[in-house]
């Protein structure tokens, strides 16, 4: 009679599978290349104020990585769109509230903490005088983006502490938003 071989079940919290998420900080420790990424957006303005970003592709560890996506944005109608996406501050922010929701949720997967909820609201003023080039003395943009993290789990607050420190810490777009990122501009005229 054949032994039968039993597969271990992946480890898996918060909906985070932990063993690849130990194996892929493994392989980037071993190999710094392998945690190499690059990531590329292509946006086509689609009228009025309305744009569509394009995503086909990022590279990790030197090998791309086919994905499709379309995002869809728009201005509100007070500022010249149809109002008929979220538009540029929006999914700004959106972006770096999502970037901190994987960081809190893999966080507490690696800790063991099962979280019941998470929500992140952020928000930040822009004085449209700024943008609308009506008083260079105002910023174009936010001076500051407050932020409050709604976290339930069977952690502990200093455990949540710990987490939120480590979040801070290692999020990219909390990284890219309170740190001036070097953008090396380009312009090529049809």
């Amino acid at each position: 009679m054949a032994a039968q071989t039993k597969t271990a079940e992946p480890t898996v919290v918060n909906g985070i599978n932990i063993d690849d998420l130990v194996a892929l900080i493994d392989d980037v420790k071993r190999e710094p290349a392998k945690g190499k990424t690059n990531w590329h957006v292509t946006t086509i303005w689609q009228g009025q104020a309305r744009s569509r970003a394009e995503i086909e592709s990022y590279e990790i560890g030197g090998e791309k990585v086919s994905r499709r996506f379309s995002i869809d944005i728009d201005e509100p109608s007070e500022l010249g769109g149809s109002n008929r996406f979220a538009n540029p501050q929006e999914h700004l922010i959106a972006a770096l509230n999502a970037c901190m929701t994987v960081g809190y949720v893999a966080q507490c997967a690696v800790r063991g903490i099962t979280l019941e909820s998470l929500a992140i609201e952020t928000d930040g003023e822009i004085d449209l005088r700024g943008f609308l080039g009506i008083d260079p003395a105002v910023p174009q943009g936010y001076e500051n983006l407050s932020y409050t993290v709604r976290i339930k789990g069977n952690g502990t607050k200093e455990q949540f502490a710990e987490v939120h420190k480590a979040v801070m810490a290692t999020s990219p777009n909390f990284y890219n938003l309170s740190r001036p990122v070097v953008l090396k501009p380009a312009l090529v005229v049809a």
